[in-house]
């Protein structure tokens, strides 16, 4: 499961499960929760006075899954809002909204999972593969729709990091762990 920012292309959570339970989906998006809650009250605030359908709220667009649906209620209710059921080719029928970044990550995602010939060896080193993937999506490539800037830079996260994207982001989180610990 992933989650991904429409406008940065932020990858905001994302979980690999083997079943997309309510429990699992619950903790998914409550990855989403626990980093950006703040932000999402401070448009509700300024949105709770006006009608209901006048409201601009962050909005969530996710696809017919129902357990998807039951935990942003429990999670997001009234303060964002829910695009429920939308299907993939959104944009070729011209609807306003659409899942398509998301499908084209975890598209990219397949293609790169078809030519790791030996496997992950365990749910773990998949994991881990998945995590690193999410890193250097936000960090370290530069997406040509956000015009050569990286998902992490489109969000207002700026790191000291040098021409070698990823190795710079190595050891500023070794240095910064190390602070830490």
């Amino acid at each position: 499961m992933n989650s991904i920012d429409s406008v940065t292309k932020y990858i905001l959570a994302h979980s690999f499960v083997e079943k997309r339970t309510k429990q699992k989906c619950y903790q998914f998006l409550k990855q989403i929760k626990d980093t950006c809650y703040s932000q999402m009250l401070e448009v509700y605030r300024k949105e709770k006075h006006k009608k209901k359908k006048d409201r601009k709220l962050i909005e969530f667009t996710c696809d017919k899954f129902a357990n998807y649906k039951s935990a942003f209620i429990k999670l997001f209710g009234r303060v964002c809002k829910l695009n429920f059921g939308v299907p993939i080719a959104c944009k070729k029928y011209n609807l306003e909204h659409n899942n398509n970044p998301i499908e084209r990550y975890n598209g990219k995602t397949k293609d790169r999972i078809k030519n790791i010939r030996g496997g992950f060896g365990s749910f773990d080193g998949a994991k881990a593969f998945l995590d690193l993937r999410r890193v250097i999506h936000n960090f370290v490539n530069p997406h040509q729709e956000l015009q050569g800037k990286t998902p992490a830079e489109m969000a207002g996260i700026t790191l000291p990091l040098k021409r070698n994207k990823l190795m710079s982001l190595i050891k500023y989180v070794r240095d910064n762990y190390l602070i830490l610990s």
